[in-house]
C-alpha cells in the first residue's frame, strides 16, 4: 500500500530508519568492546582495573540510563563513593560524568548521601575531573536539586574558590556560578565574603565573557546584604563596577548595574560611589541609559533615580543633561521601561531649581501623553500628577500646563480601571490644584468645557465616599468650580440627589474645611433652579440653616472680646 508521502519525505524516512539500524550496529559493538576489555587479563593486573569491569557491568552507572530510581540506587552510591575516590582519573571521570548525566535528568532532591562524592571529585588532582563535577553542581544548584547551605557546611566553597586560580576558563565559569549560586542564600553570605571577595573581584576583570557574567553574577548576589555590601566596598568593589558598566556584554552590564544600585540604596556608600572623578559613575550611567538593551538602560535609570535622593547628585545630573535621554526612555511602550524614567523625572522635579529647565525641555507634553497612554500604571500616573504639581510652581509651568494635553489627561484617569484609591488620590489633588488658578486672561484652563459626562459620574461618586475623606474632599472641590453653563447643568442635574446627601455629610461635619467646601458648592449650583427647587425645605436646608446659626454665634461671640492692639502683640 502506498505510503501517501511525497518522495522527499519518502526518502527522509528512509535515511531515518538507516541511521537508527547504523545506530544499533554501533552501540553493539561498543559493548562488545568494553566486555572483551573487561575480560582482558591486562585489565585484572590491579584491583581498580577490576572494579572497572564491575562498574561498567552496573546498570545504574550506564549514561544511557534515564531511570531516576536507578541513578538514585544505593548500588550507585556505593559505586561513585568507589569510583570518586579512586586514584585514576579515568575512574573518577566516570563519577563526575555519571553526575553531569544525573543533573540534567534529576527531578527530585538529590540525598544528601550523594553529595560525599562530589567532594571527593572536587578535591580531584584532574583539572577535567573539577570542571566536569563543578558543571553538574552548578545545573543542580540552579535546579534546586541540592541544598545550598549543605554545600558550605561540607566545606565545598575552598575547593570551588580554588579553581578560580586554575587557569583555565571553563573551570573558572563554572566555579563562579556556583559561588553566584550559593551566594543567593542569605546564610552562605557571610562564609563567601571571607575568601571569595577578592578572587571574585579579579575575575571580574576577566577576559572571558563568561567568567566575567558569573563572577559579576555573584558579586551582584552579595550586595543584597548590607553586610556584604559594607565588606565588598570596603574591598575595592565600586571601581571594578563602575568600569564593568562600561562592558562589551549585555549581561555584565545588567549585573553590575544592578549591583551599584543596591549599593547606591545605602546613604553611607554615596561619597565611595561619587569619588571616581569627573563624574563618572554619572557619566557611565547616562551612557547606560542610552543602551539598545532596554532592560539595562531601565536599570541604569533606577540606580540613578536612587542616586537622585542627594540634592547634589540632582545638580549634577542637571549638568549633564540627564534629561534628553530620560526623555527618550518616557517614550517607550512598555510601562516596565518607563517607570524608572517618570520616577526620576519627579524627583528632579521636586528641587524648584529644575523646574523651568525640565518646562523649557518640553516635559509637561511627554507627561501629558504618559497619562494618555498608560492609564493601568499606577506608578506612571502618580509620578506624572507629581511633576504636574511641581512644574506649575511658576507662571512658566503654569503655561505649558494650559498649552498641553494635561488637562484631558488626568481626567481620563479618572475612568481608568483598577486604580487604587492612593493613585486616584493623586489624580484628584493635581486636577484640584490646577482649577486654584484656571482663569488666567487668554489661557483659561477650562475644566467645564473639557470634562465628559462619565468623567462627572466618576467625581460624584468619590466624593460621596466619606470614609476617604481625602479623595472625597478633593473630588467635591473641583465639582464646586465647574461653571455651571448649560451644558456642566446638563451633566450634574442627574446627580443632584446623590450630591445632595454627601453635602449634608459636609455641612454636619465638625471640621470647618468640609463646612466651607458644602456652603460653596450649594452656592454654586444653586445658579441652577432646578437645585434651588430640590434644596427647600429639604434636611439639607435645615442643616444650612443650622451652620448658618452657629457661624452667627461665633461672629457674636468673637465681638465680645475685646481685640488687642498691635502694639501690645508686636512691644
Amino acid at each position: 500500500m502506498a505510503s501517501g508521502l511525497c518522495e522527499n519525505c519518502s526518502q527522509l524516512r528512509e535515511l531515518t530508519a538507516h541511521l537508527r539500524k547504523v545506530c544499533r550496529e554501533f552501540e553493539r559493538k561498543i559493548r562488545n568492546v568494553f566486555r572483551e576489555f573487561s575480560e582482558c587479563n591486562c585489565v585484572r593486573i590491579t584491583p581498580e582495573r577490576s572494579f572497572l569491569r564491575t562498574t561498567q557491568e552496573l546498570p545504574s552507572l550506564r549514561l544511557l540510563n534515564d531511570d531516576e530510581t536507578q541513578l538514585l540506587s544505593q548500588e550507585s552510591l556505593q559505586a561513585l563513593n568507589k569510583l570518586a575516590v579512586s586514584e585514576n582519573t579515568g575512574l573518577q571521570m566516570s563519577a563526575a560524568m555519571h553526575y553531569l548525566h544525573l543533573s540534567h535528568l534529576l527531578k527530585s532532591p538529590l540525598p544528601d548521601a550523594f553529595m560525599e562524592p562530589v567532594m571527593a571529585l572536587l578535591l580531584s588532582t584532574d583539572l577535567d575531573v573539577q570542571k566536569t563535577i563543578s558543571l553538574a553542581l552548578v545545573n543542580l544548584l540552579v535546579k534546586n536539586n541540592v541544598c545550598k547551605e549543605l554545600v558550605i557546611e561540607m566545606g565545598m566553597l575552598v575547593p570551588i574558590l580554588e579553581l578560580f586560580q586554575s587557569g583555565d576558563s571553563a573551570a573558572q565559569c563554572h566555579s563562579c556560578a556556583c559561588v553566584a549560586m550559593l551566594a543567593s542564600s542569605e546564610s552562605n553570605k557571610d562564609a563567601i565574603v571571607v575568601d571569595g571577595i577578592i578572587p571574585l573581584l579579579a575575575l571580574a576583570k576577566s577576559y572571558d565573557p563568561r567568567v566575567q557574567q558569573n563572577a559579576t553574577w555573584a558579586l551582584l548576589h552579595l550586595t543584597q546584604s548590607d553586610g556584604s555590601t559594607r565588606i565588598l566596598c570596603q574591598a575595592g568593589a565600586i571601581p571594578v563596577l563602575v568600569l564593568l558598566l562600561q562592558s562589551s556584554d549585555s549581561e555584565v552590564q545588567f549585573c553590575s548595574c544592578t549591583a551599584l544600585c543596591n549599593i547606591a540604596a545605602i546613604r553611607e556608600h554615596h561619597p565611595k560611589l561619587l569619588s571616581i572623578g569627573g563624574h563618572y559613575l554619572l557619566k557611565s550611567l547616562l551612557t547606560l541609559m542610552l543602551s539598545s538593551v532596554q532592560k539595562n538602560s531601565a536599570q541604569a535609570c533606577r540606580c540613578l533615580q536612587t542616586l537622585s535622593k542627594n540634592v547634589l547628585i540632582q545638580e549634577q545630573l542637571m549638568e549633564l543633561d540627564c534629561v534628553l535621554p530620560l526623555k527618550a526612555l518616557l517614550k517607550t511602550s512598555a510601562a516596565v521601561w518607563t517607570e524608572p524614567a517618570v520616577t526620576l523625572l519627579s524627583a528632579l522635579s521636586a528641587h524648584p531649581p529644575n523646574n523651568d529647565f525640565l518646562v523649557s525641555e518640553g516635559l509637561l507634553d511627554e507627561v501629558a501623553l504618559l497619562l494618555h497612554h498608560h492609564r493601568s500604571s499606577s506608578a506612571i500616573i502618580t509620578h506624572s500628577c507629581v511633576i504636574i504639581t511641581n512644574l506649575c510652581s511658576s507662571r512658566m509651568g503654569q503655561q505649558a500646563v494650559m498649552e498641553s494635553l494635561c488637562l484631558s489627561g488626568l481626567l481620563g484617569a479618572l475612568l481608568s480601571p483598577g486604580l487604587s484609591d492612593e493613585t486616584l488620590l493623586h489624580v484628584t489633588s493635581c486636577l484640584n490644584h490646577l482649577t486654584t488658578w484656571s482663569e488666567w486672561p487668554g489661557h483659561p484652563l477650562n475644566l467645564s468645557a473639557a470634562i465628559t459626562a462619565e468623567q462627572v459620574s466618576g467625581l460624584v461618586k468619590m466624593s460621596g465616599q466619606i470614609q476617604n475623606s481625602l479623595l472625597s474632599c478633593n473630588c467635591a472641590a473641583i465639582i464646586s468650580k465647574l461653571e455651571m453653563t448649560e451644558e456642566i447643568i446638563g451633566l450634574l442635574r442627574p446627580h443632584y440627589i446623590t450630591m445632595s446627601e454627601y453635602l449634608l455629610v459636609f455641612l454636619k461635619k465638625k471640621d470647618v474645611k468640609f463646612q466651607h467646601l458644602g456652603i460653596v458648592t450649594i452656592f454654586n449650583l444653586k445658579k441652577d433652579g432646578d437645585f434651588s427647587s430640590l434644596l427647600a425645605d429639604s434636611e439639607l436646608e435645615v442643616e444650612l440653616r443650622k451652620v448658618h446659626a452657629q457661624t452667627e454665634e461665633t461672629r457674636r461671640l468673637l465681638q465680645m472680646i475685646q481685640p488687642l492692639s498691635p502694639s501690645s502683640v508686636n512691644p
